[in-house]
């Protein structure tokens, strides 16, 4: 199935996510998800499903902390995973719309 994305490249309907549609958005940032990406993701979500938005790089970092501890809640180890922009990619690739904050 072909995604619909806006013009900054976030999923346009948040209802067609599931997990063909993150590994279809994954290809685009050049990324292959692992276990560890799956993580991040699921994390994500359901930070979106509580505070209704996407999280900038701060929030998101504090988040991942908060919940799988300090070992990944740091922007050394989002780095590694999505290397171009980890609050941007993992919005992108977990199907939500723009953090906020975000310039591009």
């Amino acid at each position: 199935m072909a995604l619909e994305l806006d013009d900054n490249g976030y999923l346009q309907n948040l209802e067609d996510w599931d997990e063909d549609a993150a590994h279809q958005l994954a290809q685009l940032e050049s990324v292959q998800l692992t276990r560890e990406h799956w993580e991040l993701i699921e994390l994500t979500r359901r930070y979106y499903a509580e505070f209704d938005y996407a999280p900038a790089m701060r929030p998101l970092v504090n988040w991942i902390k908060l919940e799988a501890g300090a070992e990944k809640g740091n922007s050394i180890y989002l780095h590694k995973l999505f290397p171009v922009s980890p609050a941007r990619q993992l919005a992108r690739v977990s199907g939500l719309p723009k953090p906020t904050k975000c310039l591009y």
